[in-house]
């Protein structure tokens, strides 16, 4: 069973071996103010004021993490001794700064998104997430308050396709909202619209409807549906509407009771390897929930956690990039610990690929990043806390 990928990643950390990152010398390391307290029965704290590598290269199983440089300052890392050897129970840190620093393989997420996923790809609703906070149980609610008021466009490019011809598609989004009003098809011959109706998704095409992902169930929340006018007859008046933010969380939160449905249409499974994709999303500040993780964004004044999108062939991989990510209460939490980090700034690029056989491989790039007060609990010690 796949696990939550920032559990793996500390795994990664933690159960890594230590491997050259080039042809020269790797994995340097600079140690400057080194003290050991020593507890009971064998326990103790060692601190170091500051703790500098280089060129780190490390592999756990799939998972391999490269570092040029980071530097960790008034590191902190308490340690137990039960029975058997000593283990880690607290590790703190002051700041963590890092640059060139790169993780790639699989993509392992938690049993909830994974289920997500397939519930989308299938068309049926996924079973409930459960919340980090509450040791497993089910979840209060998703929180994905960076889209309330998220400002973006999407553009797609549609290559031989057989439901639009050549086509040039544009959905806006403005403070948080889809007006498919305002969305474009635009091709040869007479342009298509896109609408949201309560079976779904839809294109209006020269040659008739033809819908491109459709609902398990309606209605939904966060969807104005469209209107037809006041005679009766074919015309549409309004497309409809969606807001990001209730219509992503209704979608997460939606329960196993819920029928099955067709979802991705078989046409809109073929488009997306001819469908290229740009985009940018300005995302709001607010509180993010997903399983095993939370923070909070922050800077949007400044144009912090603006997102580019980028894809030549959406069936096949998806990019993002943040040039300057900054959220703040930020707690990632698993099995045997967590960690909690009081502010995060950074500038990341993600790549996701698919490949024949459907796995979702990752590469996570971050040029900068900046960690301030970090802490990493574990066993008991991430219980308590």
């Amino acid at each position: 069973m796949a696990i939550p990928l920032a559990a793996s990643i500390v795994d990664l950390l933690l159960a890594s071996k230590l491997g050259p990152s080039a042809a020269g010398a790797g994995n340097r390391f600079l140690i400057e103010g080194a003290t050991w307290q020593p507890g009971n029965e064998g326990a103790g704290e060692l601190g170091i004021q500051r703790l500098e590598a280089s060129a780190l290269h490390l592999s756990s199983g799939p998972l391999v993490l490269e570092i040029d440089h980071i530097v960790l300052h008034k590191l902190v890392a308490q340690v137990q001794s039960a029975v058997g050897a000593p283990r880690l129970s607290l590790v703190r840190a002051a700041q963590v700064e890092l640059s060139g620093v790169k993780i790639g393989g699989p993509l392992l997420v938690s049993p909830q998104i994974k289920g997500l996923w397939d519930a989308v790809q299938a068309g049926r609703a996924p079973a409930p997430v459960a919340d980090i906070a509450a040791g497993g149980a089910p979840a209060r609610a998703w929180s994905l308050e960076p889209l309330t008021t998220a400002d973006g466009t999407i553009h797609a490019t549609i290559t031989d396709a057989h439901l639009l011809f050549d086509a040039d598609v544009t959905v806006p989004i403005r403070h948080g909202q889809v007006d498919f009003n305002d969305a474009t098809v635009e091709h040869v011959g007479p342009d298509s619209r896109m609408g949201v109706s309560r079976m779904g998704f839809y294109v209006d095409a020269p040659n008739g409807r033809s819908y491109v992902y459709q609902f398990a169930s309606a209605p939904l929340a966060g969807v104005e549906f469209e209107e037809r006018g006041t005679l009766l007859g074919p015309w549409v008046s309004e497309r409809g509407k969606v807001w990001l933010q209730p219509f992503a969380e209704a979608m997460l939160q939606r329960g196993p009771a819920s029928r099955a449905g067709p979802g991705l249409t078989e046409q809109a499974r073929q488009l997306l390897g001819r469908t290229a994709l740009a985009g940018e999303l300005q995302l709001a500040d607010g509180r993010f929930v997903a399983p095993g993780v939370q923070a909070r964004t922050e800077g949007r004044a400044q144009g912090r956690n603006a997102i580019r999108l980028s894809s030549r062939s959406v069936g096949s991989g998806l990019g993002a990039q943040i040039a300057s990510l900054a959220v703040r209460d930020a707690l990632a939490a698993w099995g045997g610990g967590q960690c909690r980090c009081d502010s995060i700034s950074a500038a990341l690029e993600l790549q996701l690929t698919v490949s024949a056989g459907a796995q979702i491989g990752f590469e996570l790039k971050l040029a900068m990043a900046s960690l301030e007060s970090l802490g990493v609990e574990f066993g008991e010690s991430a219980r308590a806390g």
